[in-house]
């Protein structure tokens, strides 16, 4: 069974965001989002997250882009008012585009940690990529920290 844990950043401490991904026992973070230099949360930039994740969790990091959704999508759901149905039912479509299940593996993704930045997994692509991934592979647990 591959586990796969997803979080987000916002409405989180420093504290309580590494001390989830310590609790969970994962060993690597996927960045699925399309900016990770954002100024959301500091600890949350690129270089600052990769270097906390290492020095804290010993948890490695690495920024998909093909997991991210595309700036014309993200646009119309965030700027454009376009519902969040149509924006999962998108991003849904261009993982199967993009063949996600094929050029990942239930083995590589094993106690892996998606991150995006919204704080709840409800609406957010990581969830959907994490029921994706699950729907195409089986034996998938998900969990969100």
């Amino acid at each position: 069974m591959t586990k796969i844990y997803t979080i987000g950043f916002t409405q989180k401490t420093a504290r309580t965001f590494f001390r989830r991904i310590s609790d969970s026992g994962a060993t690597r973070l996927v960045d699925v989002r399309l900016n990770n230099v954002s100024q959301l949360a500091g600890f949350a930039k690129r270089d600052d997250l990769e270097y906390f994740l290492r020095e804290l969790n010993d948890v490695t990091y690495f920024h998909d882009l093909r997991l991210a959704p595309t700036k014309p999508m993200l646009d119309s759901y965030k700027k454009h008012g376009m519902s969040w149905q149509d924006y999962a039912y998108e991003y849904q479509a261009l993982m199967a585009e993009r063949e996600i299940e094929k050029v990942l593996s239930p083995d590589a993704m094993q106690n892996t940690v998606l991150l995006c930045s919204e704080s709840s997994a409800h609406h957010c692509h990581r969830r959907i990529l994490a029921e994706y991934l699950a729907s195409a592979w089986g034996s998938v647990e998900i969990e969100h920290l």
